[in-house]
């Protein structure tokens, strides 16, 4: 099958478009002819190389996809070949403790496509039936392959993690990106007020999207923009990717009893806080990653019934790979990119 994919970790000149053996399904598994996948930042995070993180070389990347079953592995139930599905990039294990619990995102051996495992960057991937979602024949491809690990993302972190209710006010970071143009469309179907923050190029599509204030971090200071926009109130949840570079300011920005959720530090892991603002304030710091299977399907059928509307930056073939990793890195993309093999 024709793939894009690295022999070694490092730049986005590493990539590659070739031919790779096809993949099998073994038990519970599916083949999927891919119509189209997209991209995330864990993309570039696995090409990079993380710590600790040991991949089979060479390796295809791609969490997201959408497409139809080719060939059906043992023990199968429910799905036939011709089927047009999405799945779940999260692999989990089914035995341990979270898993018993249905919290399949807290498993012990917990793993995404496209990162563990070969992805969807190619014209085959191999997926575990348990993850898969049903994709209407008149869906369009590059919005149902745009959707899966940041709907998922962003519905965890805003409705189960944060518990986020009508009538509150959440702050977005970076939200040009995939999980928070999703988070805003969620935040403001749940009936919060959303402020979002973005750069300078990004701040016009983010106001298409419909938040109530969207702040300019390039010309602005965030925490004095929060400060002024909520009467020094404050927000009741931060919804954070940035991490390091501006974590004292999201805390800052909190209301008493706020909940700041973080699903990633794209600037460094390293966060300094001043504990007393904690718990003189009484917030919550909590960490979300993926989703459930259960919280997979609620949103996705949200995002199927045309409630959510993902956002596309670009559709390219997957001969542009290099290019697409290039223009994520240098968050030129507003949405999710979309490649199709």
């Amino acid at each position: 099958m024709k793939a894009a994919y690295f022999e070694a970790h490092g730049g986005p000149e590493l990539l590659r478009v070739g031919e790779l053996p096809d993949p099998n399904a073994g038990a519970g598994e599916v083949i999927v002819a891919v119509e189209a996948t997209a991209l995330n930042h864990l993309d570039l995070w696995v090409r990079r190389g993380l710590p600790g993180l040991k991949v089979p070389l060479p390796h295809i990347g791609g969490s997201d996809f959408v497409g139809r079953i080719i060939e059906v592995g043992e023990g199968v139930e429910g799905w036939q070949v011709g089927e047009r599905v999405t799945a779940n990039p999260g692999l989990w294990c089914g035995r341990c403790e979270w898993c018993q619990r249905r919290e399949h995102s807290l498993c012990e051996r917990y793993g995404i496509l496209g990162e563990h495992v070969a992805g969807a960057c190619a014209e085959r991937v191999r997926v575990p039936a348990r993850g898969l979602v049903a994709v209407p024949e008149d869906f369009d491809a590059e919005k149902a392959a745009a959707a899966p690990l940041v709907y998922q993302t962003a519905w965890r972190a805003l409705m189960s993690r944060a518990a986020l209710s009508a009538g509150e006010t959440v702050l977005i970071t970076g939200a040009s990106g995939g999980v928070s143009t999703a988070a805003i469309q969620i935040a403001l179907h749940a009936g919060a007020r959303v402020i979002a923050v973005t750069s300078g190029r990004h701040v016009e599509r983010t106001r298409q999207l419909g938040p109530e204030h969207v702040i300019d971090r390039e010309t602005e200071d965030v925490a004095a923009a929060v400060r002024r926009l909520t009467g020094r109130r404050g927000v009741d949840v931060v919804l954070d990717s940035v991490g390091q570079a501006t974590w004292k300011d999201m805390v800052r920005s909190l209301a008493r009893d706020g909940r700041l959720v973080t699903y990633g530090a794209t600037t460094g892991a390293e966060g300094c806080q001043d504990i007393r603002l904690v718990f003189w304030k009484q917030l919550r710091i909590i960490g979300s990653t993926m989703a459930s299977q259960a919280e997979f399907q609620e949103v996705m059928s949200m995002v199927l019934d045309g409630t959510l509307d993902p956002v596309v930056d670009v559709v390219w073939p997957l001969d542009r790979i290099r290019d697409a990793h290039e223009r994520l890195e240098a968050g030129e993309q507003f949405g999710k990119i979309v490649l199709t093999p």
